[in-house]
């Protein structure tokens, strides 16, 4: 199953309380339930101005679909083809 990486920018996401964490992920969470268990919420990172999320999910047009019925932006979706790190040099 591919996995993808999105980009949403939302201004002062670095300001928002763990109050305004919890309800976008519990929307998050409650969206994905009513799509099935094709598309899962690996983790996010929040920004100051945007928060980058990896998903993994049989094609792009779920992740806009869950980003539309979510209510929160998918400004950039880009499928992983790889991960590299410290160990790949080696």
């Amino acid at each position: 199953m591919p996995k993808y990486i999105i980009e949403r920018e939302i201004p002062g996401a670095g300001n928002l309380s763990a109050d305004e964490l919890q309800q976008i992920s519990q929307k998050s969470c409650s969206v994905l339930k009513t799509m099935g268990p094709q598309i899962q919420w690996l983790e996010s990172f929040v920004t100051v101005n945007k928060i980058y999320c990896v998903y993994i999910a049989p094609d792009e047009q779920s992740i806009k679909t869950h980003a539309e019925q979510g209510g929160f932006p998918a400004n950039s979706i880009a499928e992983i083809k790889t991960v590299i790190g410290p160990v790949t040099a080696e």
